[in-house]
Formats: C-alpha cells, sequence, structure tokens
C-alpha cells in the first residue's frame, strides 16, 4: 500500500506510525480504559501543531472531536500556542450537535468561545470565499461512520474543493472507520444519483477513513477537476480489522441516533431499507437501526425465515416493541432484532435486502414504496435498479448480487491510497 501525494511524503518521517507507549485517558474513573490508539488529533497535539504552527485555522467539526481524555478539539485549539483559531464550521447536527437530522443549521456564535460558527448544512453546504477570507488552514476533525450515506464525507469533499479554489491548506486529522477499513460493499453511484448523501463515486460501505477518503478524492479527480493542498495527519496503532472496542477511544454520539460505536454496523444493515417507512428499524425505540419489523408481522415467523437463510456472521432474534416515535408510533410492531455476530464475515448492506424480502414474503400486502419515498430510498441505493428489481418481485440474493457487482473493481482502485496496513 502506497501513501501519495506531496504532504504525506513530506509528514511520513515528521509523524512517524510506530506503536507508541499506550495513553491511559485522564478522566476514566476506574483508570482501566488503555488507548492502543492514537487519532490524528492526538498525534497533532504531540508533534506541537507542526506543520501548521503560525496559521490561522478554520476547524470543521461536531462534539465527535475529542481527544482520548473527552477534551473537546474546540478547546484544545482555542488554547493552544503557536496557531489561532478564528472560526468554526458546522456539519450536519452542528458544531455542538444540537441540530436533528436533516434540520439546517444557522450562522451563529459558539457560546463557550465567542468564535463565529458557519453552517454547511443550511442553505450552503460548501464554505464561501467570504468565510476562508482570514484562514490559512481548513481543519477536518469529525469521527465519521464508514457509510456513504452519511454526510459528513460530502462535507469534506466539498471542503476540499472550497480549500482548492481558495488556495489555501486542508488538514484531515484522521480517525478509525468504525465499520472496518477492509468492508467494501456496494455500487457505485452514476452521476445522475449523486447527491449529498451519496455524493462522491464509492461503494455504500468504502473501507476508509476520512483521511485515506480525501487522498482519493484528490487524487481521482472526484473535485470537479481542482487538487487541493492536503495535508493528512495519520493515526498511530490503527490497523485495518481493528474493532472500536480494541482501539481503546472513547466513543460519542455521531448524531442522535448513533448512540454506541456498534450502531455504526447496524446503520449499514438497516439505514437504507429506513429511507421508506415500511418497517421500523428501531429508530424511534431504544434500539436504533438494531430491529425490523411492523405491525401484524409474526416475529418468531420473521426470525425464523431469515435464520433459515444461513447468512454468515449474524442472527435474527424474534422481537415485539412499541416505538416511541417515527414509524408505527405507539403500535406493537413484530419483526427481529439483528445480532452481528462476527463482523468480519458479515455481509452488512446485504441485510437491507434479506429483511425486506423475508418481510414481503411473510406479509405480501406491505406497500414497500408508498407514493414520494421513493426518490430518496434511490439516492441512498445510488440507482433505482434496486427498488425497481424489488417490484418486479426479485429475490434479495439477485438484487445484492447486481447491486455489490462493483466493489471488487472500488477495493483495488483505492489500494494506493490507503495509509493503514
Amino acid at each position: 500500500m502506497q501513501v501519495l501525494g506531496l504532504a504525506l511524503l513530506v509528514l511520513s518521517g515528521c509523524f512517524s506510525l510506530s506503536r507508541q507507549q499506550p495513553v491511559t485517558a485522564q478522566n476514566d474513573p476506574a483508570s482501566k480504559r488503555v488507548t492502543t490508539v492514537k487519532t490524528g488529533l492526538e498525534v497533532w497535539i504531540q508533534r506541537n501543531y507542526a506543520p501548521l504552527q503560525g496559521k490561522r485555522v478554520g476547524l470543521v467539526t461536531n462534539p465527535t472531536g475529542i481527544a482520548s481524555d473527552y477534551r473537546t478539539n474546540i478547546d484544545l485549539l482555542a488554547n493552544a500556542k503557536g496557531i489561532k483559531l478564528v472560526a468554526l464550521f458546522a456539519p450536519e447536527h452542528g458544531v455542538r450537535g444540537d441540530a436533528l437530522a436533516g434540520e439546517e443549521v444557522g450562522n451563529a456564535h459558539d457560546p463557550v468561545t465567542g468564535l463565529p460558527v458557519y453552517t454547511l448544512y443550511g442553505k450552503t453546504r460548501k464554505p464561501t470565499p467570504s468565510m476562508l477570507r482570514n484562514l490559512d488552514v481548513l481543519v477536518f476533525d469529525i469521527q465519521d461512520i464508514g457509510s456513504r450515506s452519511y454526510t459528513y464525507i460530502s462535507t469534506l469533499g466539498l471542503c476540499m474543493e472550497a480549500a482548492a479554489e481558495n488556495n489555501i491548506t486542508l488538514c484531515v486529522l484522521d480517525r478509525p472507520n468504525p465499520i472496518g477499513g477492509n468492508r467494501v460493499e456496494g455500487n457505485i453511484p452514476p452521476p445522475e444519483y449523486r447527491s449529498f448523501v451519496g455524493k462522491y463515486p464509492t461503494p455504500y460501505a468504502h473501507g476508509l477513513t476520512l483521511g485515506e477518503f480525501a487522498q482519493m478524492a484528490n487524487g481521482e479527480g472526484w473535485l470537479g477537476g481542482k487538487h487541493c493542498n492536503l495535508v493528512v495527519i495519520p493515526m498511530e496503532g490503527w490497523k485495518r480489522n481493528m474493532r472500536w472496542a480494541q482501539t481503546g477511544l472513547p466513543w460519542v454520539l455521531t448524531s442522535p441516533h448513533i448512540p454506541h460505536a456498534e450502531t455504526a454496523l447496524y446503520y449499514a444493515a438497516t439505514g437504507i431499507m429506513g429511507e421508506q417507512p415500511t418497517l421500523n428499524i428501531g429508530v424511534g425505540y431504544t434500539l436504533p437501526f438494531e430491529l425490523a419489523g411492523a405491525p401484524n408481522l409474526s416475529a418468531f415467523q420473521m426470525a425464523q425465515e431469515l435464520n433459515g437463510r444461513k447468512l454468515q456472521g449474524v442472527l435474527f432474534r424474534p422481537m415485539y416493541w412499541h416505538p416511541f416515535y417515527a414509524a408505527y408510533t405507539n403500535k406493537t410492531c413484530g419483526g427481529v432484532q439483528i445480532h452481528v455476530t462476527d463482523s468480519n464475515k458479515v455481509e452488512l448492506t446485504r441485510l437491507n435486502f434479506e429483511l425486506m424480502d423475508a418481510a414481503r414474503k411473510l406479509a405480501p400486502s406491505l406497500n414497500f414504496f408508498p407514493a414520494g419515498r421513493e426518490e430518496m430510498f434511490d439516492k441512498v441505493c445510488g440507482t433505482n435498479q434496486v427498488r425497481k428489481m424489488f417490484q418486479q418481485g426479485k429475490s434479495s440474493a439477485e438484487i445484492w448480487q447486481v447491486w455489490n457487482a462493483g466493489s471488487a473493481k472500488f477495493r483495488r482502485q483505492r489500494e494506493k491510497y490507503l495509509i493503514y496496513p
């Protein structure tokens, strides 16, 4: 594997990827959690903010931008010697995490630091020249969850475009991919199906860290013909096959319905079908993205049907629940709880289609694509082919084979941009 780009070659000497001594989190009450991975933020602090000392910095972040002792990057950079933090930039859900999914965020001032906060999830989704006027570098430090439809990756790409257009440096402080660096699943959206929930030609599960994505976007010409002056601060100690628990890093919810690192796995497993309201997927209950069911479905028949398919790395437990909000509020849903038993073997995104197929088999009257909900489902799928095949009665195995066909090519294409073993 190669690390491309002059900035990364220069940094390879400065930011060694050699294993460092574990860092014990200062605020862990039990003093037992030991960090085996250092995020890009912590590596940058350790190196005294080189090579960006003396620069005026804008920070794109949210509550996930923490060090292993839970201090926020905003507080750390606002008080750092050698750099000047002059502005904050808010992705979906806001800098302080106070906005719901899909809710537009407005420009404001941060109540803690008093710094201006520019929205990147409102009428403007790309930093404007006026936002960047007083900056030397735009730093991006957000925890992603590894799925194409999660909007932080689109925000990063647009920040790179803006940095290229305004001749400023963009710096990515890298963080782990919580669903793993080896998972590559799904189609490559053609241009007509590109949107903010699938803006770049990556599979649904791309297996990249944000630093690796940034390198690939630069190298593959995804920035509208522009080339960003990119600096990636790599992690130390992370490996592609790591699960989150192995990193020792604390988890801060990346959005209101991703409360735990494991939830990122289930987002990939049910988030696509969750774009239509036919099945409740646990959003509105205490297990977001871990469930699939509807009123008048038999939980036991659903579990029997799905377990009978012998899908690798996953089991289905019959369950009944009452959603507090979202689909089927205050109604009894029957269905299954998904249990990933081997994250290395399970084909996560395939589960969307298996769950839909099983529910259709048991309850043929279910309307999977009510009027007005087709477009968003197609955007998240990156094609209308999945919906049309489902409506034609094609099996989940057929749909998966067609939808996943482009992933092998992407796996080869991304190889030269990978940073970690």
